[in-house]
């Protein structure tokens, strides 16, 4: 059955919102994995684990051409560094957290006895001098409502424990998804229902295709490389996002000119390689799906480039989608970019065949 046309379902917005929501931090990604598996699980062959917990369905093992189609499914976070005598707690970063959004920000302490609410504090605006006006990392706390250290350990909180953001999923103007950790559970979707339509369609693909969710992406890229080795995939097609330049305060000159509601970016860099570029840029023409073009000099920042440089170079293209606001608590993303997402790696799956480097 071909696809000509995908939207997005209300069920579909409910599994998004549930995912979203699922904290899964860098180096903590267990309990999003499990979410993830077991909506892909009835779409799927046979699956793979990995000790840091990359995750992988696959679809028609034992053949000798292997693709991989990826994501990443961690989100950025804080970890608990030190809890000074008064009882305010002190963080630091993992993957690429700015400390600039989080003044006055809900946070969640995850913690062995269970969640801990908590906000970042900041001083009044009228107890400032301007030179104080930047948060920075030696100056964001969190407040969790105790008086102490001593509370604050009692409460169950100690050091390592992860934080993130007590921020929810909704959609605006009944077009844009706002979240947090649209990048890339976003990408996590899309390669589940992927699969799903795979299934669903009864498509008899002539290799084997691994749906690939790697962890500590935000680090730099880990999962992928652990996958890379775990798999020794022919190809792969990895599924990020990136910045829609088309917002104030952004730098086209530096970014390229990208705006949600245009379509997926077909991205060009040394790591993609020409052939699948190609072949989804053909894709995407013959099917009528729209698409933006984008170019990185040196290297896309994303899991494409770990999987490229493995095992003496694995052929990998990448996909992106525009995203406003990264690394926020209201990552935007437009509903339409999704959907033709979907369609084109949808497309690029039937098209792709072992010989394709032949």
């Amino acid at each position: 059955m071909k696809k000509d046309k995908f939207t997005i379902t209300d069920q579909d917005i409910e599994w998004i919102k549930e995912y979203i929501e699922n904290p899964s931090p860098t180096g903590n990604e267990k309990a999003g994995q499990k979410m993830w598996l077991e909506h892909l699980t009835p779409f799927i062959d046979d699956v793979i684990h990995t000790p840091y917990g990359c995750t992988a369905g696959i679809v028609n093992p034992g053949q000798d051409f292997k693709v991989v189609i990826e994501a990443h499914s961690d989100e950025i976070a804080w970890y608990v560094n030190y809890i000074d005598e008064s009882g305010f707690i002190h963080v630091t970063e993992t993957g690429g957290t700015d400390a600039g959004i989080a003044p006055a920000k809900k946070v969640i302490i995850h913690t062995k006895k269970g969640p801990v609410s908590a906000v970042f504090g900041w001083p009044a605006i009228h107890t400032r001098a301007a030179s104080d006006d930047a948060p920075k990392m030696d100056k964001i706390f969190i407040d969790c409502g105790c008086d102490s250290k001593e509370e604050v350990e009692e409460s169950g909180i100690e050091v390592g424990d992860y934080i993130t953001y007590d921020a929810g999923f909704y959609v605006l103007n009944k077009k844009y998804f706002v979240g947090r950790a649209l990048d890339n559970r976003i990408g996590g979707f899309i390669i589940a229902k992927v699969a799903e339509m795979l299934k669903n369609d009864n498509v008899n693909l002539p290799y084997s295709l691994y749906i690939v969710n790697s962890v500590q992406e935000e680090i730099g890229t880990k999962g992928a490389e652990m996958m890379a080795y775990r798999i020794s995939p022919d190809c792969v097609l990895v599924v990020d996002v990136t910045h829609d330049t088309n917002t104030p305060m952004m730098d086209k000159n530096k970014e390229g000119d990208i705006a949600c509601g245009r379509g997926p970016i077909i991205v060009k860099a040394p790591s993609i390689h020409l052939t699948l570029r190609q072949l989804i840029f053909d894709t995407a023409q013959q099917n009528k799906i729209p698409y933006q073009l984008a170019v990185h000099a040196k290297e896309t920042g994303t899991d494409a480039d770990a999987f490229a440089y493995q095992k003496g170079g694995i052929p990998t293209a990448l996909l992106s989608l525009p995203l406003r606001y990264m690394h926020t608590t209201v990552e935007t993303m437009h509903k339409e970019d999704i959907e033709n997402t979907i369609r084109l790696l949808y497309h690029f799956l039937l098209q792709l065949k072992p010989d394709v480097f032949e």
